[in-house]
């Protein structure tokens, strides 16, 4: 019998391969995290604006201005926090300002002929949810488009808006009503406070709840989202509502701001608050979006829209410059969506 040995081995060591560096642009460092967020570009377009305007206009960077430009973004603002809901589901709100105004002169109306003034803020607020709830029902359960319908009660709002008011501002409100858009609180306007608020809790619903989640499904793949057991006609009326909700909170602020309703108000508020989704990064055939991309692209308008006035151009080329960037934004969603389906 033969005796076979064995002799050992040494113990192979292994080498530790070095990690890339977390500045890398190139790795999985917080840098290349920054460079790869969607919202980066949008954000370096804000600050390149802040600074050029600054340049321009020695007025701008003040903090009386900034102060006013928080407070007149925070109108478009939290209509967009809406707004970016109902786009992630590939939906569409047409009917956002007439919505501002329609439930700010009813409130407003009301409270001139003696409503409570505190009440008056809960007529606005579930007046403009109703119009949501009104648009969410006729998509999901009489099947229509979102752009017809929300264009159809843009037109029916804006009517009754003017026919309630016979085309004249509503005055003397009380400060109860209008503590909203005009307080502050530790020496902070409130307006911005309240936007702050909406974006958290909207943030906080899309990321960290199965609302979230669902909304972000349904816009992906609605077909899809249903077969796995979501309701996505539930999502997109519950979306829907959120949207007019946002609206009237909007109206709450605009009538503080103004001391007054307007049969006018909101007036192409839709605009700038698509405007500012869109250029978020919310894509408008659904799926995507951010909030934290909606608040940058809320402030980039706000910012466009003060630094013009204060350079004294003219009104209508800033209404032609917010058409200019919703067009340029849309075709980059589009070209992104052809190059990912080649993919």
């Amino acid at each position: 019998m033969t005796n076979q040995t064995t002799t050992a081995r040494p113990p192979v060591r292994r080498q530790n391969t070095p990690k890339a560096p977390t500045w890398s642009l190139t790795g999985s460092g917080w840098l290349a995290r920054i460079a790869k967020d969607p919202s980066t570009p949008i954000a370096v377009a804000l600050i390149v604006s802040c600074i050029v305007m600054s340049l321009l206009s020695s007025k701008f960077f003040t903090a009386a201005n900034v102060t006013n430009i928080v407070t007149q973004s925070a109108i478009v603002g939290i209509a967009a926090v809406g707004a970016t809901f109902v786009i992630i589901t590939s939906g569409i709100d047409l009917a956002v300002g007439s919505t501002i105004a329609l439930s700010g002169m009813i409130g407003a109306t009301l409270v001139h002929n003696g409503v409570d003034g505190f009440l008056g803020v809960l007529i606005i607020v579930v007046v403009a949810s109703l119009i949501g709830a009104f648009n969410g029902f006729s998509i999901t359960v009489l099947g229509l488009a979102p752009f017809i319908v929300t264009l159809a009660v843009l037109g029916m709002g804006r009517g009754l808006t003017l026919q309630l008011s016979q085309g004249q501002s509503v005055y003397g409100l009380p400060p109860s009503l209008t503590w909203i858009g005009s307080g502050s609180l530790l020496g902070l306007q409130l307006p911005a406070i309240l936007t702050v608020l909406v974006f958290v809790i909207g943030h906080l619903t899309l990321t960290r709840t199965t609302l979230g989640h669902q909304i972000f499904a349904v816009g992906g793949n609605r077909e899809a989202a249903r077969l796995s057991g979501i309701k996505d006609n539930r999502i997109l009326f519950i979306v829907y509502i959120i949207a007019g909700l946002c609206a009237g909170l909007s109206s709450l602020i605009l009538v503080g701001r103004l001391g007054s309703a307007t049969p006018t108000a909101g007036a192409g508020v839709e605009l700038q608050v698509i405007a500012a989704v869109v250029i978020g990064g919310a894509s408008l055939f659904g799926g995507k979006g951010s909030m934290l991309g909606t608040f940058i692209g809320v402030l980039l308008i706000g910012v466009i829209n003060n630094g013009l006035t204060l350079l004294n151009v003219s009104p209508f080329w800033v209404q032609f410059m917010q058409g200019a960037i919703i067009f340029i934004a849309v075709l980059l969603d589009a070209i992104n969506s052809r190059r990912l389906n080649r993919r």
